[in-house]
């Protein structure tokens, strides 16, 4: 059974639109846990059983299910098939976000992994052939290219950018490939550059004699991550990093 969260009221735990497919013994996606969900897979497994008819439900959060939450819960169920099998997984797929990430250190790994269940699809690029590793999680395209700053032109446009390459050099040449694409283009709405205050301030100093305006080198984010994490370990930077992506919308 597909179970569609198909309106809301009020504080609930997912919104519409939300999705999860329910077996006999298992299921995938979730509507929001607790005693909803609860609720929701019994239904759905006595709708699979023929033990009920009722393809939609309605909850009201507080008095019915005892949740804090108070809002009401519409609930839709479709029995689904095999070759629904392409259409469903669609459905339960989110919209994933394009984004590239220069540099395959160890900061680049973790991100990789981070990101591996969050909406993106990265494009992993490096101008070291050898620097992937062999378990790359789904979703991550990895790439070589030299000069790496090349595979800034054929990004896909409304792509998030992370630089963070084993060199400075590098780094500010991707900065630039990106700043020139913003000017003609401006379809980058993210770019951010891993570092300190220091090297960003050398970085404004070599942009402007480039002849990049303040406005467009307030384009680019130095240092990355969200403030107030403060650990230097490669996992520590990855998660600041991936929150301040989400907090992008």
């Amino acid at each position: 059974m597909l179970v569609t969260v198909l309106a809301v009221q009020g504080s609930v735990p997912r919104g519409e639109g939300t999705r999860m497919l329910v077996f006999a013994d298992c299921f995938a996606g979730t509507i929001g846990g607790g005693h909803l969900e609860y609720q929701a897979l019994a239904h759905a497994r006595a709708l699979l059983a023929g033990q009920t008819e009722a393809l939609h439900i309605r909850h009201v959060l507080g008095p019915s299910l005892g949740q804090c939450c108070g809002g009401t819960v519409e609930l839709g169920f479709e029995r689904v098939v095999a070759t629904d099998a392409s259409r469903v997984q669609a459905m339960l797929q989110p919209p994933r976000q394009p984004l590239a990430l220069f540099g395959g250190g160890h900061v680049g790994r973790a991100l990789v992994q981070t990101l591996a269940p969050l909406p993106f699809v990265v494009r992993w690029i490096d101008s070291r052939d050898e620097i992937f590793p062999t378990d790359v999680p789904e979703d991550v395209e990895c790439e070589h290219s030299s000069p790496v700053q090349a595979a800034v032109t054929d990004l896909a446009p409304g792509s998030r950018v992370l630089i963070m390459s084993f060199s400075h050099a590098e780094d500010l040449d991707i900065v630039i490939a990106c700043l020139r694409r913003i000017r003609e283009h401006d379809d980058l709405p993210f770019v951010g550059l891993i570092g300190s205050k220091t090297k960003w301030a050398s970085f404004r100093h070599r942009l402007q004699e480039r002849g990049f305006g303040a406005a467009e080198i307030e384009r680019i984010t130095c240092p990355i991550g969200v403030p107030g994490i403060t650990g230097k370990e490669p996992e520590v930077i990855a998660v600041a990093v991936a929150a301040q992506l989400l907090q992008l919308g």
